[in-house]
């Protein structure tokens, strides 16, 4: 077996681990915001915070279920779909937060100023990634090939 053989298949191991690990801590969160201790025990969401549920919960689902079928066919052009359809779902999340703002920060430092600057850095972090799963997408070409 050659090295470069070698390294594509421990780059392939180690993609299937972070996969894995992806599911897991989806399905974690998924338990945390909807069972156990649930959305409503974090001291600073307020009730406005279960308009957006359904569309977290989407999110957390459309995640666990792309990196399932990573786990199971590691293609480019197939984890480019699957991205860029959880980052539409992401941004959609992103937008929702930014309109309903669900956050009631304690009084001091301006935390809804942090947290805007979060959602718009998020936002623009989001629209990168479209744009390079969009080039894998059509190239078949993740990143630099060494």
């Amino acid at each position: 077996m050659t090295d470069a053989t070698e390294k594509r298949r421990q780059r392939a191991g180690a993609r299937r681990t972070g996969y894995a690990l992806g599911l897991l801590i989806n399905g974690a969160v998924l338990y945390a915001v909807n069972v156990w201790p649930g959305w409503q025990a974090v001291p600073y969401l307020t009730d406005e915070a279960g308009q957006l549920l359904g569309l977290v919960n989407l999110s957390l689902i459309a995640g666990m279920f792309t990196n399932a079928i990573y786990l199971i066919v590691d293609y480019p052009r197939l984890k480019a779909l699957g991205d860029l359809v959880t980052l539409g779902i992401g941004i959609a999340v992103l937008v929702s937060v930014w309109q309903v703002f669900p956050f009631a920060f304690p009084i001091g430092f301006d935390w809804n100023l942090i947290a805007r600057i979060v959602l718009v850095l998020s936002l623009i972090g989001s629209v990168i990634g479209i744009l390079v799963q969009l080039v894998i997408l059509i190239t078949g070409r993740p990143g630099s090939q060494r």
